[in-house]
């Protein structure tokens, strides 16, 4: 396998320069179709589903699909990775430095998942531009990843040529083979409790923030809080948004009972069941608190407790024919893979939950979401050739 190191470079880099944040990945999504048609992919295989008119959030445009007949007859099989970044990757300007590429300005560099989208187009570059025989297969690049996996969560199986099996590029080290991953629920609380002044009357008033605050202590002091291990389950928890309905602080001065607060939370496991029950616990905790807080009159908040599911866990079995094809792959290009199980949501966990069992590998990309994110070359390159193993094995 003989690829064009120094093109593969300037084609991710120049993925990594066109800005697509979640929910505004249409200019990406054209520039990965321009590249692929140019790369001698017939654009009669190239399409958009509606994803997009299914998201509850404004989203520029549907899913990006590429479905391939294949040459050689045999199961179709799925490639995914996601198009958009996170917002502080506006404005990245991506350069080489040494081993890495990096991002010129104070941004993240979006190589989260910009390495997987220039993998899966240097697999199509390399496989048409060789006329190498390949088995059908479908190539999705995702919308909304990073803001709920909402592209995958709403993909058709029709449309994607009802895979048999998939392969999901996102992560880090394209020598760990993700088989498992958590799941997580999202949860919202709204305390409505009473103004009063502060200072004239404050028995008058239902401070909504002394009853988060008992509630958060309680929750805390219970273990529900962070890292949970209750009873052999193991989980985690955290608070995100605490403020009032516009996004701001909750309260207005010092001298109001604060009469309102909103707070959003998460909580995750292997377990479905352990994660319902640390999101009860949350729900628990929040009504007994506003028992405990009342006015004068002996009037309580009410509370408004909202809840769904972000995604499903999953655990692979580790005798399915996906995760054979992709160690025999690995083995054949001379890497050595191993199994792990990660604590974030990937596409891969609303593809399975659709019915496609599907291992995600690494492409590469470390210290997602934040100012010190970067793109191993090395690693980068491997990810690649591990792509074009796989569909061409």
């Amino acid at each position: 396998m003989h690829l064009n190191n120094d093109e593969n470079l300037r084609d991710v880099i120049e993925l990594l320069s066109i800005e697509g944040i979640t929910g505004q990945e249409k200019k990406i999504a054209y520039a990965v179709k321009d590249k692929l048609i140019n790369y001698g992919v017939p654009e009669e295989y190239i399409f958009f589903d509606d994803a997009n008119k299914k998201i509850p959030f404004p989203t520029e445009t549907g899913n990006l699909i590429v479905k391939l007949p294949g040459t050689k007859t045999g199961d179709r099989v799925l490639f995914s990775t996601h198009l958009d970044t996170v917002s502080l990757c506006k404005g990245a300007e991506p350069i080489l430095a040494d081993n890495k590429i990096i991002s010129n300005t104070e941004t993240a560099l979006g190589a989260d998942n910009r390495g997987g989208v220039g993998c899966l187009v240097n697999m199509l570059k390399y496989i048409f531009r060789n006329e190498i025989d390949y088995y059908p297969m479908t190539i999705l690049f995702t919308v909304r990843e990073e803001s709920g996996l909402w592209g995958a969560r709403n993909i058709s199986i029709e449309d994607l040529g009802y895979p048999k099996m998939g392969f999901n590029t996102d992560g880090s080290s394209p020598y760990q083979i993700m088989t498992s991953a958590v799941g997580a629920e999202r949860w919202a609380v709204e305390i409505y409790g009473k103004g009063s002044h502060a200072g004239v009357a404050p028995e008058k008033g239902i401070s909504s923030t002394m009853i988060a605050s008992i509630a958060l202590s309680n929750i805390y002091n219970e273990g529900w809080f962070g890292k949970i291990n209750k009873n052999g389950k193991e989980g985690t928890s955290n608070i995100g948004y605490y403020g009032d309905q516009n996004g701001n602080c909750a309260g207005s001065s010092t001298n109001q009972v604060t009469d309102y607060v909103k707070i959003n939370g998460e909580s995750r496991s292997m377990h479905q069941d352990f994660i319902s029950e640390i999101t009860q616990q949350y729900e628990k905790h929040f009504i007994a608190a506003s028992d405990l807080v009342r006015d004068s009159e002996n009037k309580k908040a009410s509370i408004k407790f909202k809840k769904n599911i972000d995604y499903y866990p999953f655990k692979l079995d580790d005798n399915l024919e996906v995760i054979k094809i992709i160690k025999d792959s690995a083995n054949t290009i001379g890497i050595k893979s191993s199994n792990v199980q990660v604590n974030g949501g990937l596409d891969a966990n609303w593809l399975i939950r659709n019915g496609i069992p599907t291992v995600t590998f690494g492409n590469g990309h470390y210290n997602p979401h934040s100012l010190e994110e970067y793109l191993d070359i090395k690693e980068y390159l491997d990810s690649c050739r591990l792509a074009i193993s796989i569909a061409t094995r």
